[in-house]
């Protein structure tokens, strides 16, 4: 019985807009998303996206022992009331940022990347 007691760690967090960084190798990632799931051995964020009117998700599967840190989002609870009130632009802009490496935890980039020309 004790066994079963600590294994799901983070299931406070479930339904919470989260930052999650995560060790990927010498590497400090973070991913911005939904926390939608705890198994107990990973935990699992999803994040919807709409781009040049294309809906798409990604989700990531991210194991207990490569957590560095989770930072619930203050303002997700405000976001998630104002969306229909435009205010899933502010999540878009937090998912491209986490998206290209950037953290407002002040963490830097890894990669960056000059902005891409424009062809005619």
């Amino acid at each position: 019985m004790r066994k079963l007691a600590g294994m799901a760690s983070y299931t406070q967090f479930l339904g919470r807009i989260v930052t999650v960084q995560y060790r990927a190798g010498d590497m400090l990632l973070s991913a911005y998303g939904s926390f939608v799931g705890d198994s107990g051995r990973s935990i699992f964020l999803e994040q919807h996206v709409e781009q040049r009117g294309k809906r798409s998700y990604f989700r990531w599967e991210i194991p207990y022992q490569y957590i560095h840190r989770i930072v619930v989002d203050s303002l997700s609870e405000k976001t998630q009331a104002s969306a229909a009130d435009g205010g899933a632009e502010v999540a878009g802009e937090k998912a491209a940022a986490a998206i290209a490496g950037q953290s407002t935890a002040g963490a830097t980039s890894a990669l960056s990347l000059p902005p891409r020309s424009k062809s005619a």
